[in-house]
């Protein structure tokens, strides 16, 4: 990887509509770099909430667990883009998944870049500063959130009405694969306790 591809997501975050248009038609994005991206909103959420100042922090440390911290991030992540990819696989977007994955990917530098320094600021703040914690945490996912919409837009090559109903469904599309991987989890489970019965029963009357 070159130097540039990693100047390349400061560049998308500033100027969105070009960013977005030259990682896909360009061919400037990466996938390793959306990859580090991803990894790098991990470790500044883990550390956010393990080190954040206590006036802002409501965390028990001794019972956060890093591993919940990385499902709760990449389980979203993944959700999402391939639920994005079927519902735009239908209405004709241009994008691919992988174009999905790395236009979400780069939308969360905000976020990468503005929670680590707020997490090492909050631990100097008085009760008066952390509205500023909360406002600098709230405009870093609404950045996110504008340029995950620029994104969808760009790389599917949709208009913003187009956009925004395909963003609902994308989020209709995600509540129906929990539900239906609950359902399924259930059944799998109840299943593996009949068979786990029937054995017994066996191995008891034998």
């Amino acid at each position: 990887m070159k130097r540039d591809d990693f100047k390349f997501p400061l560049h998308v975050i500033v100027h969105p509509f070009d960013g977005f248009w030259d990682m896909k038609y360009e061919q400037k994005g990466r996938l390793r770099v959306a990859m580090i991206i991803l990894f790098l909103l991990v470790v500044a959420m883990i550390l956010q909430k393990q080190f954040a100042g206590f006036l802002v922090n409501f965390n028990d440390p001794r019972r956060l667990n890093s591993i919940s911290e990385l499902v709760f991030v990449l389980f979203p992540f993944l959700l999402w883009s391939i639920a994005n990819w079927s519902v735009t696989t239908l209405m004709g977007g241009e994008g691919r998944f992988k174009d999905i994955v790395m236009a979400t990917s780069y939308a969360l530098v905000p976020m990468v870049l503005i929670y680590p320094p707020m997490t090492l600021v909050s631990r100097f703040m008085v009760q008066e500063e952390t509205s500023f914690y909360y406002l600098l945490n709230t405009v870093a996912v609404l950045w996110f959130l504008g340029l995950l919409f620029v994104g969808i837009m760009t790389v599917h090559q949709f208009t913003p009405a187009k956009t925004v109903l395909t963003c609902v469904l994308t989020v209709i599309v995600m509540g129906i694969i929990v539900f239906l991987g609950t359902l399924i989890f259930s059944m799998l489970q109840q299943i593996y306790d009949f068979l786990l019965n029937i054995y017994r029963e066996l191995i008891f009357r034998v």
